[in-house]
């Protein structure tokens, strides 16, 4: 949901006007126009007198980034130092591939 819904969402649970919303936001009925067609964005506090007149407020909870995401950024950079171990220089000119360099363990 993005903050033109949020807006007009309030707004309509609340019975307000367009014209009402801005009177009690302190705000033009124009912004209010702006703000629910996404031609302007409010700032945060704007946003949160909107919402407090028209008897909601925002709350705001941090998710973690998917843990798919972190798996396949891990994948990644085992794959990125798999490849640097490749010698991409064929160590025979009648050779097509490349040669893994002598990796000790």
């Amino acid at each position: 949901m993005d903050v033109a819904q949020v807006i007009r969402e309030a707004r309509e649970k609340s019975g307000l006007s367009k014209r009402e919303l801005a009177r009690r936001a302190g705000t033009s009925p124009a912004a209010i126009v702006k703000y629910e067609s996404r031609q302007s964005s409010p700032t945060i506090d704007t946003l949160n007198r909107i919402l407090r007149v028209a008897g909601w407020e925002v709350e705001v909870h941090l998710t973690p980034v998917l843990p798919e995401l972190v798996q396949r950024g891990e994948m990644m950079a085992d794959l990125l130092s798999i490849v640097d171990m490749v010698d991409i220089r064929p160590a025979d000119p009648y050779l097509k591939f490349p040669r893994f360099q002598d990796v000790v363990r």
